[in-house]
């Protein structure tokens, strides 16, 4: 958490959203008041597309932070996930970490955090069990699991855990287990297409594409391999900075797919917002710029949220809509660095762009 906060961590090349240009409306059709924004997300209505991306838990300070964020997510009728919670599995008495979440937002969608590469023994740890996995998701009363697809993470972490021989066998068995739905997440390097088709086939209910463009883990990994004194880790992270796709390319990619879309990574505005869900989004995940407001507290936390949804209904309103569904139907150009992605990639029809001249 103090890495993400205070480091320079961003994805230097930038997740592409400037390259999406969303066609304005010179004769809005709905009053900006009345324009609707709430969304169905895995049997659930969300006041608003957004969703506190799972950050942290396991210490004092996250106990603190995860209070906060979960006071926004209840006040705002927000999704919010939480940091992994593999700790408070090894350690017990660290669930009151995560647990504040479920007592302060007794109504708010939570989602439970754990990760994909402790399904499987690994060399020093045996593999999480399906009681495992509910005793997360009983820890906060969880609406949902997310699994986090954390590999580049793994590969650069001095400790890291690297056998992946069975996943998806394990992805199966943990999800079958499970007594709410399961969200594949990825953790700041994308989602292809044909990785999203393997996804749904194991039986995810959701993904979350946590494309390139917001906070690189690579580069919060190589500083704490830095810290321990790794020098191979220093250098994995320094050469798989750039590793991944762009969070817009993501959201392209599994579009194609019947399952809900969260597009994490990269979104600062609530016109980044607009353009994920053009592109396919069904929400946004937004994390670092959370963190730090809700470590400038509680006022600077909520403002942030109602300047963003502000922002997200202006564009829904310039665009001609009167509710946020209906950004799936505006017209777009997509240029620059994006378009030769979804053109080399075979994504651009998928993208229902506009001739961009």
């Amino acid at each position: 958490m103090r890495l993400a906060a205070n480091s320079d961590v961003a994805g230097q090349q930038g997740p592409g959203w400037s390259d999406i240009h969303l066609l304005h409306d010179a004769l809005p059709k709905c009053d900006l008041a009345r324009i609707d924004l709430a969304v169905d997300f895995l049997g659930r209505q969300l006041q608003a597309p957004l969703l506190i991306a799972g950050m942290t838990g396991g210490h004092e300070a996250a106990r603190e932070v995860n209070k906060l964020l979960a006071r926004a997510a209840e006040y705002f009728g927000i999704a919010m996930g939480v940091g992994s919670q593999r700790a408070a599995l090894i350690q017990p008495d660290l669930a009151d970490t995560y647990a504040i979440a479920r007592q302060q937002a007794p109504n708010a969608f939570l989602i439970a955090n754990l990760g994909a590469a402790q399904l499987v023994d690994q060399d020093s740890t045996p593999r999480l069990t399906g009681t495992d996995l509910q005793r997360a998701v009983d820890m906060i009363q969880a609406d949902a699991l997310a699994i986090h697809l954390n590999f580049l993470e793994e590969l650069i972490q001095t400790e890291g855990d690297r056998r992946v021989a069975g996943l998806g066998d394990a992805l199966t068995d943990a999800i079958r287990s499970l007594t709410v739905p399961a969200l594949a997440k990825e953790t700041g390097v994308g989602i292809s297409r044909e990785t999203a088709v393997e996804l749904a086939r194991v039986g995810f209910s959701g993904l979350d594409v946590g494309g390139y463009g917001g906070t690189s883990f690579a580069a919060v990994e190589a500083l704490r391999a830095q810290s321990a004194g790794d020098d191979r880790g220093v250098r994995m992270g320094e050469v798989f900075a750039h590793w991944g796709l762009p969070t817009p390319v993501a959201v392209v990619a599994v579009s194609t797919s019947s399952l809900p879309i969260v597009a994490t990574g990269g979104v600062r505005s609530g016109l980044d917002a607009a353009k994920a869900i053009a592109l396919g989004g069904t929400l946004v995940g937004v994390a670092r710029p959370l963190l730090l407001a809700a470590l400038a507290g509680e006022d600077s936390l909520f403002a942030w949220i109602r300047q963003f949804l502000e922002e997200l209904r202006a564009a829904v309103f310039l665009t001609g809509g009167a509710r946020i569904s209906d950004l799936r139907l505006v017209k777009r150009v997509i240029l620059g660095d994006t378009r030769t992605w979804l053109q080399d990639l075979g994504y651009l029809d998928a993208a229902e762009v506009a001739a961009a001249g």
